[in-house]
């Protein structure tokens, strides 16, 4: 294994205790594995945590018994320094997470998230913008919400567009302008598939001892409850969440038909003054770039409503880095491991049911309506489309405005 390898894995060791564990914890975790590593450790664990060389010295002479254990019988709260920065200046947490939001890259269905920037860039970053920090408090601050550090390499996210960073960035300035405009934000998807019934759920749950549920062996469908596809809409500004359950096939008809749901029952009254949408969806699938129905459905409800509705797509091979799938998906899959979605009821129950430490609320909604496969959209109702694409990838970056009648 290489030393770049070795240095990957503590990254991905630390980032996953490191929350856990208050301040003499991670000094010893990080301690432990520059012993480890032997000749040049400090250093790359230093590399890898964001922890100073000292704290990490500090870390060894204690574990050798050479030095009393630092603040033994007292240890300052997790987080008490980035917390006592956050509350003197309480916009700093915000533009943290603004300049590392369109740069995101982590594994779709983790609330752990990952940035490639540099720790001292950011502080600089955040310098320029009046909020003096160290790099090491940044490093304390983005271990609190939920990000850890990655090597500035591109992984698992199939083959890269040469404007995929560029997109991003257009991505998070639009919604950017449209949220500092009172304006509704929202990202939606599909999640994967789900049998209905006794069958294994990934994951653990407390169960009696000696007492684990019973499932079936195989994953064949019942036929009478077959399995469902749940459409989420995630609404970035109220964090807040809508998921449909569909029945039949996943197509752009049933997508739009949950987007049109969550406005007629929650959008509608959550943005009364609301002129436009912005939705930012992935580059595939039912609510694809391509996908002429996909489009067609957006005019009829831009009709429908009287609002220009934005669209952003991500570009090939990053579809899952849509913050629905962190902010939404990553906590249903989480609430419902380890449990069998027997019935219909129970999957809406627990969808509704899933909440996050940040105030994340769901809604949930039954779809029995049919949505058939294999709707063909012509050129000439294409034709018809009232769509202003962008001077950037207008394939991707589009709005349909209302027609007037």
């Amino acid at each position: 294994m290489s030393k770049h390898e070795e240095i990957e894995q503590v990254r991905v060791r630390y980032a996953r205790v490191a929350g856990m564990l208050d301040e003499r914890g991670r000094r010893a975790v990080a301690a432990t594995e520059a012993l480890a590593l032997g000749w040049g450790g400090i250093s790359a664990v230093a590399r890898a945590t964001g922890l100073s060389r000292a704290t990490i010295g500090l870390g060894i002479k204690e574990l050798r018994g050479a030095v009393p254990s630092a603040g033994a019988g007292r240890v300052r709260r997790p987080g008490g320094g980035r917390s006592r920065i956050a509350a003197k200046d309480p916009a700093v947490l915000p533009a943290l997470e603004r300049l590392v939001e369109p740069t995101t890259r982590e594994d779709p269905e983790s609330p752990l998230r990952w940035t490639g920037k540099s720790l001292r860039t950011l502080a600089g970053e955040l310098g320029r913008w009046g909020h003096p920090v160290s790099h090491q408090w940044v490093a304390e601050a983005l271990a609190g919400l939920g990000y850890s550090r990655q090597a500035n390499r591109k992984t698992r996210e199939g083959s890269d567009h040469p404007d995929r960073d560029t997109q991003f960035a257009h991505i998070s300035a639009t919604a950017a302008t449209f949220l500092g405009a009172g304006e509704p934000v929202i990202s939606v998807d599909a999640k994967k598939k789900e049998l209905v019934g006794d069958f294994k759920n990934g994951g653990r749950e407390w169960q009696p001892k000696g007492g684990p549920e019973a499932v079936r062996v195989y994953d064949f469908p019942i036929p009478e409850l077959g399995r469902v596809t749940p459409y989420g809409v995630y609404d970035l500004a109220a964090n807040a969440g809508w998921v449909s359950v569909g029945l039949d096939h996943d197509t752009a008809a049933f997508a739009v038909a949950t987007i049109r749901r969550w406005w007629e029952q929650t959008g509608r009254g959550r943005y009364p003054q609301a002129h436009r949408l912005l939705i930012t969806a992935d580059g595939g699938s039912s609510n694809g770039s391509r996908t002429r129905l996909w489009k067609r459905e957006i005019q009829r409800l831009a009709d429908q409503t009287g609002l220009a509705i934005t669209v952003r797509h991500y570009p090939p091979g990053t579809s899952k880095w849509n913050q629905i799938e962190h902010r939404l998906f990553a906590f249903l899959t989480q609430n419902w491991r380890g449990r069998p979605l027997v019935s219909y009821a129970v999957i809406l129950s627990l969808i509704a049911a899933t909440t996050t430490a940040t105030g994340l609320t769901v809604e949930s909604y039954l779809d029995t309506d049919a949505y058939p496969s294999g709707i063909k959209v012509t050129d000439e109702e294409m034709d018809t489309l009232h769509i202003e694409r962008d001077a950037f990838h207008g394939e991707w970056n589009y709005t349909i405005l209302p027609r007037v009648a």
